[in-house]
């Protein structure tokens, strides 16, 4: 059933016979109904689907953070659009008729505030990894009070941790504790910044892959 949202001029959402009314970005839009394909998808088809699949449930847990921090977010496309699109074309790879990732490519964040000069991550005891950076805080549009943050991802787990606001950028050192069920695995690591006001990001570094301690 379909429902119209501004009068019997306006637009509507819902389904009527073979066509779909939808709000998208602002704008009323009607769109004719997907018919299901009973032909298999071909070799190419279900490669394009299998990156897809594969970007979507990795970029999945940083959406809260992309909305905010990837890209201008104008246009046609939305912050979250953008890191999938990224993604795609970016940092995949494939083996065997596979997809994978390219972490070294991979960018959790992408904006026009200054990075980091010669940032390294380090594992030490007690699942803790300690970043640390160069004083560059005078450069462009880089302050002082800019916020540090890391982001961790697992493959064997399939999980992330994210560690937000870790301190400022004249601190020249964070660090962070993962989970004790991290010991022994594998991570890959990335950092970002953020201004104070949360309306900017730098691109994000690939720090490596860390083996928790």
């Amino acid at each position: 059933m379909a429902r119209i949202t501004k009068g019997i001029l306006g637009g509507f959402s819902g389904k009527v016979g073979t066509i779909v009314g939808a709000n998208w970005r602002g704008q009323d839009i009607i769109r004719s109904t997907p018919k299901p394909s009973s032909r298999p998808p071909s070799e190419k088809q279900q490669l394009q689907q299998n990156k897809f699949k594969l970007v979507i449930s990795f970029l999945q847990p940083l959406n809260s953070i992309q909305k905010r921090y990837f890209g201008s977010g104008s246009g046609s496309k939305s912050r979250v659009n953008m890191a999938v699109s990224y993604t795609l074309n970016e940092a995949l790879q494939v083996v065997g008729d596979l997809p994978q990732l390219v972490y070294n490519k991979v960018l959790i964040t992408r904006g026009d505030l200054a990075g980091f000069q010669n940032v390294t991550a380090t594992a030490q005891a007690a699942q803790a990894i300690v970043l640390n950076w160069e004083d560059n805080f005078v450069q462009g549009n880089a302050n002082a009070t800019d916020k540090v943050n890391a982001v961790c991802y697992c493959e064997e787990l399939g999980t992330f941790e994210v560690f937000e606001s870790l301190g400022d950028r004249s601190f020249l050192t964070a660090a962070f504790t993962l989970p004790t069920y991290y010991s022994g695995k594998a991570v890959q690591v990335w950092a970002y910044f953020n201004n104070t006001a949360e309306t900017l990001a730098c691109n994000s570094p690939y720090l490596g892959t860390l083996t928790v301690l």
